[in-house]
């Protein structure tokens, strides 16, 4: 077993968990479309030196339908998310979009033709099991801004695995500094003529103290796609998809820490078994090197 691909993995999802809580303060107080845009915008920053770091790795016309379409589901999964950050607890978002690696395996196996291994499957079932100890949702007790807020968080899931899958079949291939590049700049394009039609002429810019939010929030999405694009060049998506569930950790204590949002123990019940879900996984996964995935 090669550990390195799941702890690539691990540090991403809990950096892009870090980026989540800078959005969540940025649109508490901001349109959710101009922070989302301002992010990317930011990112591009640092994905740029990341790219001319590695060589300038060319970018061919090749490349660019996957990338394309990706970035295209990245920006409305992105949207969707960031906005119902607004509505609900940060943990409570990320935990309804854990509905994302479960998708992982059938749309990995239908695009990419990656055989769907019943191990992986039976891994993330358990760590939805372990969602669903954290979780203890009351519907009742939900506003109707929240009940939009989870519809918009499943519709965000959705896209992300597709996002997930879409990233797989290009990163073995283009590598992760063109894969991050792409993955901020087609984004920033697609979203940049829905900020001028939705968003007031006065909220396009950041104010303030809001610049250095959008920058770190930038620099964390760079830092945990160079992460995730890593990983999934030396692994299938269904074998890492298990661990999107360590995310509720991250959330949970991000939550705590910046927006006084209460853990209740379940939550860590929850954690627990999504934690041993991935140990599971992780030891029983023999990571070979990968041939290149189907267009």
């Amino acid at each position: 077993m090669r550990a390195g691909p799941f702890l690539l993995y691990a540090i991403g999802i809990a950096v892009f968990c870090a980026m989540d809580a800078v959005m969540k303060h940025l649109v508490l107080g901001n349109p959710a479309l101009m922070a989302t845009f301002w992010r990317y915008v930011m990112a591009i920053l640092f994905t740029l030196g990341f790219w001319v770091q590695a060589g300038r790795p060319r970018i061919t016309r090749e490349m660019l339908p996957v990338h394309a379409l990706r970035g295209c589901v990245i920006a409305g999964s992105a949207f969707l998310f960031f906005w119902s950050l607004g509505q609900m607890p940060l943990a409570q978002a990320v935990t309804i979009a854990f509905i994302a690696p479960l998708l992982v395996p059938p749309l990995a196996s239908l695009l990419l033709g990656e055989r769907m291994q019943g191990g992986s499957l039976l891994a993330g079932a358990a760590g939805f099991v372990g969602v669903i100890i954290a979780v203890g949702f009351d519907a009742e007790a939900w506003t109707s801004s929240q009940l939009v807020g989870v519809a918009a968080v499943l519709v965000s899931a959705a896209t992300y695995a597709l996002s997930v899958v879409l990233m797989r079949m290009r990163a073995y291939r283009d590598g992760p500094a063109v894969v991050s590049l792409l993955g901020a700049a087609i984004p920033m394009l697609v979203l940049l003529p829905f900020l001028f039609a939705f968003v007031p002429v006065g909220q396009i810019l950041p104010r303030g103290q809001d610049w250095l939010w959008v920058l770190l929030a930038g620099l964390f999405g760079a830092i945990a796609l160079q992460f995730i694009a890593r990983a999934y060049a030396r692994a299938e998506a269904q074998l890492l998809a298990p661990f999107e569930y360590t995310a509720l950790v991250w959330a949970a204590l991000f939550g705590w820490l910046f927006f006084a949002e209460p853990v209740a123990m379940r939550t860590w019940a929850g954690a627990a078994v999504i934690a041993a879900a991935c140990i599971w996984q992780a030891r029983r996964a023999t990571v070979a090197t990968p041939t290149s995935p189907a267009a």
